[in-house]
């Protein structure tokens, strides 16, 4: 499904659970137990972010990562900490992890590496680095000589243990650093479009001269004549020949599902008369949804049309949604149901992301609760 559909944005949310679960009911535990078994996998890939990644793109989700991953160095580097520094660091993790032989966690790294890890001080927590042993692990992790698991093996967890990675993915990775490009390339393509190039810069974190060099390998055809939207070309023939469904499909996804997240455009998921209608964003003002880049809540679509909103009340157990039409016909009240069953009984909570909670959502609930 994730090598299917895209890549699933993870920022400690529910996101990952919520795209396997709208399109294939997949059950909390079973996508558990897949990352455990590793068969998927969250690790930093397109523009340095993290997401869920199948199994077959481990390695190509590190390699186009790499150019991303010295971010955090850089910072550190103005705080007086050198690349010696680190190199001795990484060293000293991967002995400790080799000599444990079990997960440890950042506690237990700090403990197992001595004084290899020190504090950056004042000036290190104002840049949001109190210490050098991020440093280390964002790069071992970057190098597929570690991966990081959550402490309760749960998905939409920000607290993690870390062990060796055995074999490292990248070992048997041959492709070039413009070869991965281009494979990312086409799997973008293949997920969301039609696409702009535009949109894929956005998604790859590419420069313009780059991302265009990614994709002029892959040939792709503009959707119709004139177009900036383009398909690879195996899908020309399946997309013109398609007819949309004549009844309603439903599925309530999240608000990074790839559907939305991965093009950034909004407004060609919505019919046209839908594109002025205000909604509460994050910034606790409301806009026309056909304006904004980023949905501000969860999403409800229906044959893939962006209908409507919803948000997962936690103290009612129930979610709070609300269409653009105000439809509320027997299939969708029985997805909406299923959703909140799944959210309740499986997950407790549909944060968005990590800082995400009931009480910062609240607004959200009463303005979809108003708007039905």
């Amino acid at each position: 499904m994730l090598a299917r559909s895209g890549w699933a944005r993870s920022v400690g949310g529910v996101g990952p659970y919520l795209t396997l679960f709208a399109r294939a009911g997949t059950a909390r535990a079973d996508a558990d137990a897949a990352a455990a078994a590793q068969q998927i996998h969250e690790l930093p890939s397109a523009r340095g972010c993290t997401y869920v990644l199948p199994a077959q793109d481990f390695a190509l989700g590190l390699a186009v990562g790499d150019g991303f991953r010295d971010a955090e160095m850089r910072t550190a580097e103005k705080l007086g900490v050198t690349r010696e520094e680190i190199d001795a660091l990484c060293d000293a993790v991967v002995g400790a992890l080799e000599k444990s032989g079990g997960p440890l966690d950042p506690d237990g790294l700090r403990a197992a590496t001595g004084d290899r890890s020190r504090s950056l001080g004042e000036a290190g927590k104002k840049k949001g680095l109190t210490t050098t042993l991020p440093v280390a692990l964002g790069r071992l992790q970057a190098q597929g000589e570690i991966r990081r698991v959550p402490v309760n093996g749960r998905l939409d967890n920000q607290r993690y243990a870390y062990v060796r990675w055995s074999p490292n993915p990248l070992a048997s990775h041959a492709l070039s650093a413009a070869e991965a490009r281009t494979e990312l390339a086409r799997r973008y393509f293949a997920w969301v479009g039609p696409a702009t190039a535009g949109e894929f810069q956005f998604f790859s974190g590419l420069g313009v001269k780059a991302a265009k060099e990614a994709v002029a390998p892959l040939g792709l055809v503009p959707v119709e004549s004139g177009s900036d939207r383009l398909l690879l070309p195996q899908d020309v023939s399946a997309w013109r020949a398609f007819e949309a469904p004549a009844t309603p499909q439903y599925a309530l996804v999240s608000s990074l599902d790839a559907i939305s997240a991965a093009r950034r455009d909004v407004a060609s998921l919505l019919d046209a008369g839908d594109r002025e209608r205000d909604v509460l964003v994050d910034d606790g003002k409301e806009r026309a949804i056909g304006a904004i880049s980023d949905l501000p809540s969860h999403a409800i679509l229906d044959r893939g049309r962006l209908i409507g909103l919803w948000e997962f009340d936690a103290d009612a157990g129930t979610i709070a949604w609300a269409t653009f039409d105000r439809r509320r016909d027997a299939a969708l009240e029985a997805a909406v149901a299923a959703t909140e069953a799944y959210v309740r009984d499986q997950l407790g909570d549909a944060r968005s992301f990590s800082l995400d909670s009931p009480r910062s959502r609240a607004p959200r609930v009463r303005a979809l609760r108003a708007m039905r």
